[in-house]
């Protein structure tokens, strides 16, 4: 079958990106299952809530230290087969879950996926720029990360109830099955993309000195931090605080992933025209909801309110910092996405950990207090910086970027 061509114009232009975005579900999906299902995890496995949680620390941790080796060993793959290999070890990844019997085997079996998913989100930011339509490539990079906030709204929570419906392990066998049709579907739709600015172990000292992009990094892994130290912890933090079943969870989960639609709407069309905006108003939202997040569960309308403002801040947030990353290393972008996706993962991890630690020692409630004072030093940073050079984004060295060339082309 001839490989399909790229085209820039017309609605045809925009299957590629349909067809990442359906990528970026499924990888989404399955990095956050876990999350919905911890308690039914460990209940089979024999361990306790906070010890599986660490499953989503390995995974995290995994992503974080092999992103930016993995993508520079992969940096001369044509980028439609590289593609279409991490989908065939991401599905079998999943399929072995069904014989898992221990927390070690299941362990491994996400330490898989992880690897998979340490190359593609390196690659597939620079990649969705590459094949947006001409003069969209900021809806374009929306409407990828729409596929993560889909996978938010209907994958988690699906995922979550088939698991609670036929099994843990079944759920985890389905998302092995929709990452087989993704791979049709991106057989179907993508062209053949070779490396472009890809990057190499080289490129690290010139863009490490660029003050905005270690800005964005800092703020990333530390925001990341905070939300996640909450997050993976939602289930039994809403159980514990306001007795919520597992049919009210789900419905939140499905709230939260509204919101993030809401908020990739917003966000593709303010990040770029209020960069101030899109980062200090969304920082300051998310804290003030961790910080409420207990007191709302006594009240099920305020904390269906307060989940869908959560949702849709976070994901303002990090459209902004993905945008602003591209326009920073616009040279060397796969080797600053697969940093930035390592770091990112520290906070996935790391958060995870904190959660870890701070319920079992202290209990469920404390864990978003904690969650909080985190997104606290990220926005503080942000004012200092815009207190003291009138914009929240450094600006030396984000210009100097800019004039090397922002947007990625074939």
């Amino acid at each position: 079958m001839q490989t399909p061509q790229l085209t820039k114009f017309g609605p045809r232009a925009w299957l590629p990106i349909i067809g990442l975005a359906f990528a970026a579900f499924v990888f989404n999906t399955s990095e956050f299952l876990p999350v919905g299902l911890l308690p039914d995890i460990a209940h089979s496995l024999n361990e306790t809530v906070p010890f599986t949680g660490l499953i989503l620390t390995g995974y995290a941790f995994v992503v974080a230290v092999m992103s930016l080796p993995l993508t520079v060993l992969t940096a001369k793959v044509e980028r439609r087969k590289l593609l279409l290999v991490l989908l065939v070890i991401f599905s079998l990844c999943h399929f072995v879950v069904l014989w898992v019997q221990s927390f070690e085997a299941l362990l491994a079996a996400r330490v898989g996926v992880a690897l998979a998913h340490s190359v593609f989100w390196s690659i597939m930011t620079p990649l969705a720029a590459r094949v947006a339509p001409h003069g969209r490539r900021a809806l374009g990079l929306a409407c990828v990360m729409g596929g993560t906030i889909v996978a938010t709204v209907l994958g988690v929570p699906i995922g979550t109830k088939l698991g609670h419906y036929f099994g843990w392990q079944e759920a985890f066998c389905i998302i092995g099955l929709a990452s087989m049709t993704v791979f049709c579907i991106i057989f179907l739709t993508l062209p053949e993309c070779r490396s472009s600015k890809a990057g190499s172990f080289s490129s690290l000292p010139i863009i490490l000195r660029r003050p905005a992009l270690l800005q964005l990094y800092a703020l990333t892994v530390i925001t990341v931090l905070g939300q996640y130290t909450v997050y993976s912890y939602i289930s039994p933090i809403m159980s514990e605080a306001g007795g919520f079943s597992e049919g009210d969870i789900v419905t939140m989960l499905f709230v939260f992933g509204i919101a993030g639609i809401a908020g990739t709407v917003i966000g593709s069309k303010t990040v770029e025209r209020f960069k101030n905006a899109s980062l200090a108003a969304p920082l300051t939202v998310i804290a003030a909801c961790l910080f409420l997040l207990v007191p709302a569960c006594a009240n099920y309308s305020c904390l269906a309110a307060l989940i869908f403002v959560w949702g849709a801040a976070i994901t303002v947030v990090c459209l902004a910092f993905q945008t602003l990353l591209l326009s920073a290393a616009s040279d060397a972008a796969d080797v600053a996405t697969s940093l930035y996706s390592g770091i990112f993962n520290v906070g996935i991890g790391g958060g995870a950990f904190i959660g870890s630690r701070v319920s079992e020692h202290f209990g469920f409630l404390p864990v978003s207090f904690v969650g909080a004072a985190l997104v606290c030093v990220s926005l503080s940073i942000v004012a200092v910086i815009w207190i003291k050079t009138g914009s929240v984004v450094l600006k030396s060295g984000l210009e100097k970027a800019d004039e090397e060339g922002a947007p990625l082309s074939q």
